[in-house]
């Protein structure tokens, strides 16, 4: 019998005919798989990471995406020792290598400033004072020395020439000027009137007057809500009296309109007789 006959009229060659066929088939759609495979994954294939640490986020996507790569922004920060908007980390590295259309993930330095709340810095040592703003990433960029009842200590903290209040937030990094007090001068002043002023108003003014704010007390205890509409209805000494420069002036507030102003007229009609 011959391999032909075996083949094509015995059932063990027809078996084995179909088990060769099979495995031509499968030796194919193998070969198929991993050229298709080999195409879509573009093995071997690789494109070397540009170094984009620092630059801003648009010209590191022109970059990124000449190679092939796409650019994918998963975090932001806020540093000062580097510029706003610039990237500041990346992921691969620069100089590895990866694949085509792979994502180059990147952490961004925040595009605006970020802002910090100035702390109550009256009646402390300036000492104290600049630790705690260094602290807070803020200069103190200039000192001012005025009269006050005690030397050393912080009057007033000042930007631009305006007083700013405790809590109010200004841009980190920025420079302020610290108010120190250097003791009760030897001219006498007049002090002002205070009453129906804001709490920031009183200080304000007393400062431009060479005194300094002492007690502050609120006839009922203030929330955040209602902090901002308490006004001055008493001060000690009252207006007009002649007192040392840097001496303190203590006031009491309330958010009773009429209490204030029943005060104020009551201290024109004292003035009048």
């Amino acid at each position: 019998m011959t391999f032909k006959t075996f083949m094509n009229e015995t059932k063990a060659g027809f078996i084995l005919k179909n088990l060769l066929v099979a495995l031509v088939i499968g030796i194919a759609l193998l070969m198929l798989v991993l050229g298709y495979l080999k195409r879509y994954t573009e093995h071997g294939i690789e494109v070397e990471v540009p170094a984009i640490t620092g630059m801003y986020l648009e010209e590191a996507q022109a970059i990124v995406s000449h190679e092939g790569l796409v650019l994918t922004v998963v975090d932001s920060t806020y540093s000062n020792k580097v510029p706003l908007g610039t990237i500041v980390e990346q992921s691969p590295l620069a100089n590895s290598h990866c694949k085509h259309g792979r994502s180059i993930y990147v952490i961004i330095n925040s595009k605006t400033l970020r802002q910090v709340p100035i702390p109550d810095l009256q009646d402390i040592s300036f000492r104290q004072a600049e630790a705690t703003l260094r602290s807070l990433n803020i200069e103190v960029g200039n000192y001012v020395y005025e009269p006050s009842e005690y030397k050393d200590l912080v009057l007033d903290v000042r930007q631009n020439g305006r007083s700013l209040t405790p809590g109010e937030r200004i841009d980190e990094g920025s420079a302020v000027t610290l108010v120190i007090g250097r003791g009760k001068g030897n001219v006498q002043t007049a002090v002002p009137n205070i009453i129906g002023k804001s709490l920031s108003e009183a200080r304000s003014l007393l400062l431009s007057k060479y005194l300094t704010l002492g007690i502050y007390e609120y006839d009922e205890e203030p929330t955040e809500e209602t902090e901002s509409l308490y006004v001055v209805y008493r001060q000690e000494p009252s207006a007009g009296t002649q007192i040392l420069e840097g001496s303190r002036v203590d006031i009491y507030l309330s958010t009773d309109i009429e209490k204030a102003l029943t005060i104020q007229n009551h201290q024109d009609e004292e003035d009048f007789f």
